[in-house]
């Protein structure tokens, strides 16, 4: 059964870390059976956590940033091909609906990025959010972790990158104006298909595609260097729609953009298969070879490198296709040079800070 507005068309859990199968609960059942015509609508539930720092480090090759900023556990933006849906195995929750529908956050998060920056052993390289979970999905509305966020970057002059699929990162476009105009802030937009009925079944959660080149213009005109992501292309879905993203892209404003073919790690496959069951059941087959083809006969590539790029004649024909477009368009790549040598420490214990 598909759940309406949800992404995963199923909630099985993880079998890697030998987690047992779930079981629906007995308060979903007995509201289910007092409703006529079937269960009632899948609910989304926020939970606290307090972790005891908040910025994560990788030491990845094939990533142009060492540091990374994750106000939340799992989005409600329900994309189905969403790499980050496996972390939701490690809390014994499915990567599947739970990872959509039972979210975590972490409102302490301004606290303790403060507590690190001013470590004297801290040293600056631009923070990157957006890197697992969208900062800006439906409940930062309520939470606004991610504004008290850039609030302390903005303080602490401190280079920043965003990478959303939300219109909502216009709301703090005052502070990234500002951060822009000293060389510290720039903001990715991911743009997966203009077509409503793809981006209805591929994010059922995020904004309409005209909403998102809205922020394209609004952060363009606020002075924010905004880029735009195709990722991921997936073949024989969204990846003739292509030079009319970036077409889309540069007429609002956008100074560059990048590509990434479709990834499929752990659980994701399944899943997505499923979803292409149940979504384009004519293609499925069709679907999946390619993306084998480009994946080295496997459902996923993890090795790095060649992850983020695939291989073989149809990741040829993406990559030039792709470059043929941004350079007609006029759009650069998405190299974001920010500054590190403003960067104030913040006050720590009420002591003021060394001039």
């Amino acid at each position: 059964m598909i759940e309406h507005g949800r992404g995963a068309t199923a909630n099985r859990a993880s079998q890697r870390f030998n987690l047992p199968a779930r079981e629906e609960d007995g308060d979903w059942l007995d509201e289910r059976d007092a409703i006529d015509g079937g269960p009632p609508r899948l609910r989304t539930t926020v939970t606290v956590e307090q972790p005891r720092t908040i910025i994560t480090r990788n030491q990845s090759p094939d990533i142009g940033f060492d540091r990374s900023i994750n106000p939340y556990r799992g989005c409600e933006h329900g994309c189905v091909y969403c790499f980050a849906r496996p972390t939701h195995a490690y809390l014994d929750l499915s990567p599947g609906l739970d990872f959509e529908s039972r979210l975590f956050a972490k409102p302490d998060a301004a606290a303790l990025l403060r507590a690190e920056l001013s470590r004297p052993s801290y040293r600056v390289e631009r923070i990157a959010l957006g890197t697992n979970t969208d900062p800006y999905q439906p409940i930062e509305g309520d939470w606004r972790i991610t504004r008290s966020i850039v609030e302390v970057l903005a303080d602490t002059r401190h280079p920043l990158t965003i990478t959303t699929k939300s219109d909502r990162v216009v709301r703090d476009a005052d502070l990234l104006g500002r951060m822009a105009a000293d060389g510290l802030a720039a903001v990715v937009l991911s743009l997966t298909s203009l077509d409503p009925q793809t981006a209805r079944t591929l994010e059922p959660r995020a904004p309409h595609p005209r909403r998102r080149l809205a922020a394209i213009r609004a952060l363009t005109d606020a002075g924010v260097p905004t880029y735009v992501s195709l990722a991921p292309v997936i073949p024989a879905i969204n990846d003739h729609e292509m030079e009319a993203i970036l077409a889309a892209a540069a007429e609002a404003g956008a100074l560059g953009a990048f590509f990434l073919p479709v990834r499929l790690p752990h659980e994701v496959a399944p899943l997505f298969r499923a979803w292409l069951d149940a979504h384009h059941p004519d293609r499925a087959g069709r679907v999946m070879a390619i993306i084998q083809s480009m994946r080295g006969g496997r459902d996923n590539d993890p090795d790095f490198h060649s992850r983020m790029r695939g291989q073989g004649p149809w990741a040829d024909l993406l990559r030039t296709r792709f470059t043929i477009a941004r350079r007609r368009l006029g759009l650069g790549g998405i190299g974001i040079p920010l500054r590190c040598d403003l960067f104030v420490p913040p006050e720590k214990d009420g002591q003021m800070r060394l001039l």
